[in-house]
């Protein structure tokens, strides 16, 4: 799913095509797709885009008459930039915005269809759909401190909870928890003040370093290859991998359809964190150490 150093190059890139533009025509072949019927959506054709705003992973485009486009990408959306006259591509298109410079596009992989958009006016509207979590890189300590300590969860799902934090979510959470050697199965009301703070620190390092990066790769283009999985990750998608600061395999938990990728050494202590499937298969079997598993 993009998270927020990918949606923040995906507005900075609509930011210099579609900001001052008239959207001519919006086509949305996916009956899935679109979430509302009020305001219809063909109210938004002639309107000019005013502004852009992320809301937690979500991407809103503002327009005259204070409508708001509002795209969830979930998982496997994506975005993609078509120059006025160029050749659109034949991958299936959910939804096709025609501005007289271009065409946006949304697309989505696979054969599930969890991205949506919605339309709404005005914004108090617009700020129903915001789940509540606060930006960290606009917080203090103190405010991260607070939301952390809230409710008592793992520190994994605490940081991927949008109703806690804007715009974290499975891969960057786990590259965030291995920068401050954390577990990502420590309790929130546990942590003390000295990792809280180590925390904090390495959110905004990791964020604000990963979004240089990614605007880098752009390179001003439309951002093309927006994926969870890259080689330059510590431990995100790196499973058995070698860690880049001590070497240790890289191990992982799995659970539904997301994974948490952690170092032993520099996360837990050499423990090894029980696999939901694989702990109650084995049960008294699992190994508490990586050595056992050799």
């Amino acid at each position: 799913m993009p998270e927020l150093p990918d949606l923040t190059v995906y507005l900075e890139a609509l930011d210099r095509r579609i900001v001052g533009r008239r959207l001519e025509r919006i086509r949305i072949p996916s009956p899935f797709l679109l979430r509302t019927a009020v305001p219809p959506i063909e109210s938004v054709e002639g309107r000019c885009v005013l502004t852009l705003r992320r809301i937690g992973k979500r991407i809103a485009i503002g327009l005259e008459d204070e409508l708001w486009l509002v795209f969830h990408l979930m998982i496997a959306g994506r975005l993609h930039w078509f120059d006025s006259g160029a050749a659109l591509s034949r991958r299936a298109v959910l939804a096709r915005l025609e501005f007289d410079k271009g065409t946006l596009t949304l697309t989505e992989a696979g054969t599930q269809r969890r991205a949506s958009l919605q339309l709404v006016q005005g914004e108090a509207a617009l700020n129903r759909l915001d789940p509540g979590g606060i930006e960290i890189l606009q917080s203090s300590l103190e405010q991260f401190a607070a939301r952390l300590r809230s409710e008592n969860h793992t520190l994994k799902r605490a940081l991927t909870d949008p109703k806690l934090f804007s715009g974290i979510g499975n891969a960057y959470s786990d590259e965030i928890l291995h920068a401050a050697r954390l577990s990502p199965v420590m309790l929130t009301r546990r942590i003390d003040d000295v990792a809280v703070a180590r925390l904090h620190a390495a959110i905004v390092t990791q964020l604000t370093l990963w979004t240089d990066r990614l605007r880098r790769l752009a390179a001003g283009d439309f951002p093309e290859k927006v994926t969870a999985f890259r080689p330059e990750m510590a431990v995100h998608g790196r499973y058995r991998l070698p860690c880049p600061v001590c070497g240790t395999p890289v191990q992982r938990i799995r659970y539904a359809t997301n994974e948490t990728n952690y170092c032993v050494h520099c996360q837990t202590e050499g423990r090894l964190l029980a696999d939901r499937a694989l702990s109650r298969l084995l049960k008294q079997d699992w190994p508490k150490t990586l050595d056992a598993f050799d």
